[in-house]
C-alpha cells in the first residue's frame, strides 16, 4: 500500500477568519489564500482534513447541527475555488459543558488525538510520521506531537497570542511559524519536496 501524506487543518483561524462562535453562517469567511493553498494540495495528491474543537453545543450556544451547517459552508466555499477538503472531523464535547449530551472528557478534543485516530481508520494509508497538523492554537502543535505528526503554528487567528504567551500555553514547539495559509502550506510543500530528494 503505497502511503499517502495529510495535511490536518484546524478551522477557526486557520481556513476561515476567526469570529468566535459563529451563529450567522453568512458571518464564516475564508482566510485570505486558504482556497489556492487547499487547492495546491489537492493536486499533489495530498490529503487535507479538517480537524475542528467546537464546543458550540456543549456550551448551549447553538446546536450540533449548526456545527455541520458551518462545516458545509466552508466547504461550499472551498469548492467555489475548486478546492476540496477530504474528510471533515469535529469535537463537540467539552468536560465542563452545560449540555449534558456533549459534557464529558473524551478522547476527541485536541490535543488528544481521537479525531486523527479516526483519520487512519478512514484513510489506512496515511503516513503521519510524514504529516502535518496546522492551526493557530498551542493545542494543534500538542496535537501535531501526540500524533507523531510536524506542527505548523500560524500567527493567524490566536497565534500570534500563543506566541506572545498571552493565550494558551505553548508547552511543544512548532516545526515551523508561518505567517499565512500560504506560507504554510508553501513550507510543508518544500519540506515534502526536501525530504524525498534526500530519502
Amino acid at each position: 500500500m503505497e502511503k499517502k501524506i495529510a495535511v490536518f487543518f484546524d478551522r477557526d483561524g486557520t481556513l476561515n477568519v476567526e469570529s468566535g462562535y459563529i451563529r450567522d453562517l453568512n458571518n464564516l469567511i475564508l482566510t485570505e489564500g486558504a482556497a489556492e493553498s487547499v487547492k495546491k494540495l489537492n493536486e499533489k495528491g495530498i490529503l487535507c482534513i479538517l480537524v475542528t474543537n467546537q464546543t458550540g453545543p456543549a456550551r448551549d450556544y447553538y446546536p450540533e447541527s449548526h456545527v455541520l451547517a458551518l462545516n458545509q459552508r466552508l466547504c461550499d466555499l472551498l469548492a467555489e475555488n475548486n478546492a476540496r477538503l477530504d474528510k471533515v472531523y469535529y469535537c463537540p464535547h467539552l468536560k465542563n459543558g452545560i449540555v449534558k449530551e456533549y459534557s464529558f472528557d473524551c478522547n476527541c478534543r485536541k490535543p488528544a488525538t481521537g479525531m486523527i485516530d479516526q483519520a487512519q481508520k478512514d484513510f489506512p494509508d496515511i503516513d503521519l510520521e510524514n504529516s502535518y497538523v496546522v492551526g493557530d492554537k498551542a493545542t494543534d502543535i500538542e496535537l501535531a506531537y501526540n500524533a507523531r505528526c510536524k506542527g505548523v503554528l500560524l500567527t493567524t487567528g490566536y497565534g500570534q497570542q500563543v506566541l506572545d504567551g498571552t493565550y494558551q500555553d505553548l508547552k511543544k514547539q512548532p516545526h515551523y511559524v508561518a505567517s499565512s495559509i500560504s506560507d504554510a502550506v508553501n513550507w510543508i510543500i518544500q519540506d515534502i519536496s526536501q525530504r524525498k530528494i534526500t530519502a
